[in-house]
């Protein structure tokens, strides 16, 4: 598959440079230890595991993220799932970050990213264009991040995503991503072992301007599936203790 393109924090500007081969050595044991994940609000998380810091979806805060903190965290990739202010704000991001923001197949210090387009809106695309799903593995974890998917999963999707360990899904709704039922559909499609749901209304949603409902909303449609609530904004998934049946997580964001 063709290799796509990578961007570079360079100061404030961004510069463009091809992809090439990113691989380095980690020991085995690195690559199964776990992956600790850490939600940073609205669909932003960083992922550490396998000596790779991963930040996926900053955003600016305004809207439904105006109360959250900016998510200015050091990284060694970035991955976008658009270039909405939601989910893909990466100006003034710390250290030298490499960027990957379309869909595609990438390498990078021996991880390998797959990104699967998606309609980001329930009109074919014409509204917000397309959405990234990322797909990578991690410290052992098969994670699939679904960013602000809109459209319903299909089975070329579906087969190229495979069964995650981890799923991180929308479900407050909006023109832009799942609602409560959506994800519920999508959750049903991919089978995950646990679900980080994303994208919903906290105490950070400016009133006036945010039209995502609470997460409660999804989970009173998921009746009989184990509800793990965390006291803090991370958790540590390692792959000895995952759940075969689909449970999940949610997480408590530090304001």
């Amino acid at each position: 598959m063709k290799r796509r393109q990578l961007m570079g924090y360079a100061g404030a500007g961004l510069v463009t440079a091809l992809v090439t081969n990113l691989s380095s050595n980690f020991p085995v044991n690195a690559l199964s230890s776990g992956v600790s994940v850490q939600w940073l609000g609205h669909t932003c998380f960083l992922f550490t595991g396998g000596g790779v810091k991963i930040l996926v979806n900053p955003f600016r805060t305004i809207g439904c993220t105006a109360g959250y903190r900016l998510p200015k965290v050091a990284a060694d990739l970035v991955l976008i799932s658009s270039q909405l202010l939601d989910e893909g704000a990466v100006e003034g991001l710390p250290g030298n970050p490499k960027l990957i923001y379309e869909a595609g197949v990438y390498e990078f210090k021996g991880l390998k990213f797959q990104g699967i387009a998606i309609d980001h809106d329930r009109k074919g695309g014409k509204q917000f264009g397309k959405n990234t799903v990322w797909k990578w593995t991690q410290g052992g974890i098969n994670i699939v991040h679904l960013g602000g998917a809109a459209a319903p999963i299909s089975i070329e999707q579906k087969i190229l995503t495979g069964r995650p360990d981890l799923a991180l899904v929308p479900v407050g709704g909006s023109d832009k991503a799942y609602n409560a039922e959506e994800a519920k559909q999508a959750i049903g499609m991919l089978n995950p072992k646990l679900v980080i749901p994303t994208h919903y209304r906290t105490q950070a949603a400016d009133a006036a301007s945010c039209d995502i409902t609470p997460v409660d909303d999804f989970l009173a449609l998921m009746p009989g599936v184990n509800i793990r609530r965390g006291n803090g904004d991370t958790v540590t998934i390692n792959s000895q203790a995952l759940p075969e049946n689909t449970e999940i997580q949610i997480l408590s964001y530090k304001f």
